[in-house]
């Protein structure tokens, strides 16, 4: 009864956290709004079964958002993760106290709200406003950080800025789990700094890389607020189906069609979940 009683608010928190709003996206998503009579009698909600997810399976638009959001993924996430993993390590070579100096600097981005940190480099990718351009046109780089060539690059510079200091976080405490004993013995016996870490450091910190990996897959498959600011500047390239998270929200808010919606973060989810699962198995393989 006691350990029931100590682990009732955290059941409490997921269930109306987690339990009740999946349930009632399950719910909305069978049904759909349709014009009463001639039309004249405003909208009544109607139950259609499995056609919102019949419809959300089928819709090019969503499948197209879904895929363009992996092929980004495939590119963004090794690159930040590689940035993590090798700042943890230069964190791991060097004495504690100068160690906690810079690990707080590199977490400052983390600090910066996403919404926050999306504008400000708005702002620095700005032709009129921002340095960024003048600096490259001094060296004869003409980049348009708008533009459809440079859009994902300019999101995924972002996202690295922001989210790799939360990762080298995760690797570094696992570094630093690793008992130091080995690292002595591995010198003795003549490994260079860089045997040690390619050799023994790496292997040790595989779990952290494969959740860091797997929380980095599922945040990017619900990307939402960069692209939604970068809407404002560049309309025709990112459009309301962009990611799959913004054509949710544009089914939802600006048509109005809640039961599609719903279908559609349903149908997400399972993917992320799917996704995740095997990134997980693939990945969490013991060792031979």
């Amino acid at each position: 009864m006691k350990g029931a009683a100590f682990a009732a608010p955290f059941f409490i928190g997921f269930l109306f956290v987690f339990v009740v709003p999946v349930g009632y996206a399950v719910y909305e998503s069978l049904f759909t709004e349709r014009s009463s009579g001639l039309g004249i009698g405003g909208q009544e909600k109607v139950f259609v079964g499995f056609d919102n997810f019949s419809r959300g399976l089928s819709d090019g638009d969503f499948w197209a958002g879904v895929s363009r959001v992996l092929a980004f993924a495939c590119v963004q996430i090794p690159v930040m993760l590689a940035l993590a993993l090798t700042m943890a390590l230069l964190l791991d070579s060097i004495a504690t106290r100068t160690a906690h100096r810079y690990r707080l600097a590199f977490l400052i981005p983390y600090m910066i709200p996403g919404i926050v940190a999306a504008l400000m480099w708005m702002y620095l990718y700005s032709p009129r406003l921002g340095p960024l351009t003048d600096v490259l046109d001094a060296v004869g780089i003409d980049a348009n950080f708008y533009s459809s060539n440079m859009l994902w690059i300019s999101m995924g510079n972002l996202l690295t800025w922001h989210g790799v200091g939360y990762n080298m976080l995760i690797i570094y405490g696992a570094l630093r789990a690793v008992p130091r004993e080995i690292f002595d013995a591995a010198r003795v016996d003549g490994a260079s700094e860089l045997r040690i870490a390619l050799s023994i450091k790496v292997p040790f910190v595989r779990g952290a890389l494969v959740l860091t990996g797997m929380l980095s897959i599922i945040g990017m498959l619900q990307i939402f607020n960069e692209p939604l600011l970068f809407r404002q500047v560049a309309p025709e390239t990112v459009t309301k189906s962009y990611t799959p998270i913004m054509l949710i929200y544009y089914q939802a808010f600006d048509s109005n069609d809640y039961g599609y919606a719903a279908a559609l973060s349903v149908i997400l989810a399972v993917i992320v979940g799917a996704i995740s699962f095997l990134f997980y198995k693939l990945t969490n393989r013991p060792h031979s």
